[in-house]
């Protein structure tokens, strides 16, 4: 239940941060967002009708769709944050009628900063396992139709909107939204997936118990030792694993190359750990 009430709680701060920066910046500067939101605002720009009512209409048809496939609670989720997101589209509106909350903003910083407001909104209810816009569920399941990627897919509608945003509005503020849509990306990404990134790093030696207890012992970080054999030698090895944060890396590079100077390191992004840590056993 507490699980429940965070997700939820964070779905409605999520989607209300994304209401205010969509009436707040792009609709008094003419800027649109990507995907089913954008749609809705050109829509809404065309017709002169409320904007929620776009976004509930249009995502409706692909939140039933995604009810095959992508499970209830997602599909429920989903529903919960869209429809939060219309009525605070619909509040917000009451309350700038129409004006920017910046007065005479320019709009490089209109994209900038409403698009770094953007992503922290959609960033946070896609963290908590919902999404606010249909126009990637019609890419999953276009994927079986078309020799497109989810992403490809997502690109190619964006890059549609855009371009009949330049019709509607101008062309300035149609690659003003392209600027938009970067930084929102790119701030979702951080919300998403964390500032706090880790590494996982594989050492590949001959001296894996001695590099092992080096990494525990100077550093405190566990290890886990995984078997391994060589693609051409046919040799048996055993593989140093362990996570660490980003700052540790250089010392760990040291620590492998000190006992062996021809350890071969493999080091990722980790951008979520789980689990309780294993500590050294106190004799």
């Amino acid at each position: 239940m507490k699980t429940y009430i965070k997700d939820y709680f964070f779905l409605t701060i999520g989607a209300l941060i994304y209401a205010f920066s969509i009436e707040a910046f792009f609709v008094p500067s003419h800027i649109i967002d990507g995907g089913i939101t954008g749609i809705s605002m050109i829509l809404s720009k065309i017709t002169s009708m409320q904007l929620g009512i776009f976004i509930v209409a249009i995502n409706l048809p692909f939140i039933i769709l995604a009810l095959q496939k992508l499970g209830k609670r997602f599909v429920f989720s989903t529903f919960y944050a869209i429809l939060i997101f219309a009525l605070g589209v619909t509040w917000f509106s009451g309350i700038f009628h129409g004006a920017c909350i910046i007065p005479d903003l320019e709009l490089f910083l209109v994209s900038i900063f409403g698009g770094l407001i953007l992503g922290a909104g959609v960033g946070l209810v896609i963290r908590n396992g919902a999404s606010l816009d249909g126009t990637e569920i019609m890419a999953i399941y276009a994927t079986k139709k078309i020799p497109f990627s989810v992403g490809e897919i997502i690109m190619f509608i964006n890059l549609f909107i855009f371009t009949v945003a330049g019709f509607v509005y101008d062309w300035q503020h149609a690659l003003y939204s392209i600027v938009t849509y970067f930084v929102a990306y790119k701030t979702m990404d951080v919300v998403i997936e964390g500032l706090n990134e880790s590494k996982s790093v594989f050492v590949i030696t001959d001296y894996s118990e001695e590099i092992g207890k080096d990494i525990m012992e100077k550093m405190d970080v566990s290890v886990t030792y995984i078997d391994a054999e060589g693609g051409y030698s046919g040799a048996k090895k055993r593989i140093v694993y362990c996570v660490i944060s980003r700052l540790q890396v250089q010392k760990l590079k040291e620590i492998a190359k000190e006992t062996d100077p021809r350890a071969f390191i493999a080091i990722e992004n980790v951008y979520e750990v789980e689990g309780v840590r294993v500590k050294k056993r106190k004799i």
